[in-house]
């Protein structure tokens, strides 16, 4: 047994700390949350006051947007109309919602934080060992924090995914820009274009099939945080997961699974497919 004499506990100083945050700062964290609680809303309501048809036909749209693919584009139909069926629509509008929203805000700060980390070689040693720790914490843990500065309902829900889902997009960010081929840089360089025209003329161009990846892997973490998220008040397709569980409903359970899987499906082959699409018109020149 390892010597009692020799433990050090960091759980007196992280609570400390938290709880100075909520005393010191309640009014600044209550003003977020009630920016993430209105946007989170409007979308929501947004997704659930449409008639159904509607975004049946907007999301086939994307499907053959992105893939140019009719049979991609019915199967997309075809699954959510699954959903419906199974008497899941307003559950997976309330679920896309969240993830949107958390995906959006991903995006808001996976972007300028990957190009911050391609270009500082200070930012990149010190961002990276921060999204190792973010992508091997336990996913539970990050609900502890969020709850405590936020409450229960959406708003921590929201703040947890991000923390989860949002490493990937920068590490791909970062990695899409950085692979940008140097004799291209070269000839910007020398047509004399500055940093800026550079970066938003031709490194973020050449790297958008790599950052749509990225985007792709941060949608697919949130929908896994859909479950653990309903721990802590988050509505939708989760909830009904969990209550599954509480009450031994398997049924019910696997229905609401076959909601996330499906919703995961349809968005994963949009996401690819707007990728793919990219990629083969950076391979055309």
């Amino acid at each position: 047994m390892f010597p009692e004499s020799l433990h050090v506990s960091i759980a007196g100083p992280v609570n400390g700390f938290v709880q100075t945050l909520v005393s010191n700062y309640g009014g600044f964290f209550k003003a977020i949350s009630n920016l993430i609680l209105q946007g989170v809303m409007f979308v929501e309501w947004v997704l659930r006051g449409l008639p159904w048809w509607v975004l049946l036909v907007v999301f086939v749209a994307l499907a053959w947007q992105s893939t140019k693919r009719v049979g991609l584009a019915i199967a997309v139909g075809a699954l959510l109309m699954v959903s419906g069926i199974l008497g899941l629509w307003d559950l997976t509008m309330q679920t896309l919602a969240l993830m949107l929203t958390a995906t959006f805000i991903s995006v808001v700060i996976g972007l300028p934080v990957g190009i911050l980390v391609a270009k500082s070689r200070w930012a990149r040693s010190v961002v990276l060992p921060l999204l190792d720790v973010m992508q091997t914490m336990p996913s539970f843990v990050y609900l502890i924090p969020a709850m405590m500065l936020f409450g229960l309902g959406k708003v921590p829900a929201i703040l947890a995914t991000i923390i989860y889902a949002v490493p990937p997009l920068i590490r791909l960010t970062d990695l899409g820009i950085r692979q940008v081929d140097s004799e291209v840089l070269e000839a910007a360089t020398a047509f004399g274009g500055s940093p800026r025209q550079i970066l938003f003329g031709v490194e973020l161009p050449l790297a958008v099939p790599t950052i749509m990846a990225g985007l792709n892997q941060t949608i697919m973490m949130a929908l896994s945080m859909v479950v653990v998220a309903s721990m802590i008040g988050a509505r939708g397709l989760g909830e009904q997961v969990l209550n599954g569980i509480q009450t031994l409903n398997v049924g019910k359970g696997m229905e609401a699974g076959i909601g996330i899987v499906i919703l995961a499906i349809v968005l994963d082959r949009i996401t690819q497919g707007f990728g793919r699409s990219k990629m083969e018109e950076a391979q055309r020149g």
